[in-house]
């Protein structure tokens, strides 16, 4: 009778720690199909409202800013206050939005609500990856960089077919996908208070607030070409989001926001076969093969954008889009090589930076230029960028030193829910194949 005890305690446990498995990898789900949910509508602004191609380029750069500065400064605050108490938070960020979402007609709002999305999305991006890496189970080997990665791409391109789906076919084409958005989001928070913490609370809360950029000495020298990859990949990210929406229309011919979602999710979903196609290779070689792979698809975009043709379009946007998943995991993964617990926050401070510099400065020079230059045109600037970001990285791509390998295993051998792990994960979930656990190894 006395032997029942011991062994139902840690059964309890599993069981609990499945339930906070399956909140954390719903949640995010749920976050980022909110946060996909808004760019089938954004025709329908214009049309309906009179937003202009500038106006939604300033909401593309409001959300990258607000989900890097959450990022930089909020990344590591899990690791002090607990990871359910940030993952409601997030849930709630976006909640907010949702709801101002529901009631756009002027461009303060619109700005308004993505700017409380890319809130939640930084939060959710550190918060909930890692309540997922915490509570994975050991076997499968492979779930819990599959499940706090491509995740993020599942929900992005989940959330833009729906609401595309619903926009076109549904009733109360302008707030019926939000309400979709809401339940999921008020059924996540649910899930997540039933859930266990596993983040002991800690001080130093404060001090976690101060960003920490760098990369370690011996890896410094790929930074260059990493650059390149992470500036142009997401660069074409934010143009998908910006200027796609009015390209689909006014150059492809076709009003229908289920084709806008499917073709958003055509450059997100392949990502998530590009990141482990890119493990096969080498981190020199699979930055080469997925920035050619990308640079060909951007080319095919550019000539479907010039003949009309959609589905080149839709081809194109798949191989720019498997592409990139290729490139950036392959140059993640060089820089974290050989990397510590200490190490890893800093490198993603940096990739954080590279990355959301890419998709907000490139979108913010071409919504500028929209008064001037026409989408075709402002694509051929994009296209330039990939042109000269491919080269770069074929001429100067180049593996880690081999004398940091030693480092890698040693700090890939601490536990996973190791709680004194800073575990800032990336917002894109492709940055994560490779993987950032244990230094890419």
């Amino acid at each position: 009778m006395h032997s029942a005890a011991p062994e139902t305690a840690p059964v309890s446990r599993v069981g609990m720690l499945r339930l906070a498995f399956f909140s954390a990898v719903v949640s995010l789900i749920a976050v980022f199909a909110a946060v996909g949910s808004t760019i089938p509508l954004f025709n329908v602004y214009r049309a309906e409202d009179g937003f202009t191609n500038a106006d939604i380029s300033i909401t593309v750069v409001v959300y990258s800013v607000a989900t890097l500065a959450t990022l930089l400064f909020l990344g590591r605050l899990s690791n002090h206050l607990g990871r359910r108490p940030i993952a409601i938070a997030s849930l709630c960020s976006l909640l907010l939005g949702c709801l101002l979402l529901l009631d756009v007609h002027d461009i303060g709002t619109l700005i308004a609500g993505r700017f409380l999305m890319g809130l939640g999305a930084g939060l959710a991006s550190s918060g909930l990856t890692s309540y997922i890496v915490d509570t994975a189970p050991p076997r499968p080997p492979w779930l819990t960089s599959v499940a706090s990665s491509q995740t993020v791409m599942l929900g992005l391109a989940v959330g833009a077919v729906t609401s595309g789906a619903l926009v076109q076919y549904g009733p109360w084409p302008r707030e019926l996908v939000y309400l979709v958005v809401i339940a999921l989001l008020l059924l996540s928070a649910a899930l997540i208070g039933l859930s266990p913490e596993t983040a002991t609370p800690a001080p130093g809360a404060w001090r976690s607030l101060r960003p920490r950029v760098g990369v370690p000495a011996r890896v410094r020298g790929l930074l260059p070409v990493a650059a390149a990859v992470f500036l142009a990949t997401w660069a074409a990210g934010a143009f998908y989001q910006a200027f796609v929406p009015a390209l689909v229309e006014d150059q492809l011919h076709t009003r229908s926001p289920l084709i806008l979602g499917v073709v958003f999710a055509a450059y997100m979903g392949p990502s998530v076969l590009g990141a482990p196609l890119g493990g096969r290779f080498t981190p020199a070689r699979a930055q080469r093969l997925g920035m050619i792979s990308f640079l060909a698809g951007m080319t095919g975009v550019i000539t479907a954008i010039a003949t009309g043709t959609l589905v080149l379009f839709i081809v194109a946007t798949v191989f720019a889009g498997a592409g990139q998943g290729i490139a950036i995991s392959a140059a993640t993964r060089g820089l974290l090589h050989g990397s510590t617990l200490a190490d890893r926050a800093p490198i993603f401070s940096v990739i954080y930076l590279l990355s959301y510099s890419g998709a907000t400065i490139p979108a913010l020079i071409a919504g500028r230029l929209t008064s001037t230059l026409s989408l075709p045109q402002i694509s051929l600037g994009y296209g330039a960028l990939a042109l000269a970001s491919a080269l770069f990285t074929v001429l100067g791509a180049r593996d880690p030193q081999s004398t940091a390998l030693g480092n890698g295993k040693t700090s890939g051998s601490r536990p996973i829910g190791h709680r004194g792990a800073d575990r800032s994960w990336p917002l894109r979930g492709d940055c994560l194949s490779g993987d950032g656990r244990d230094g890419g190894q």
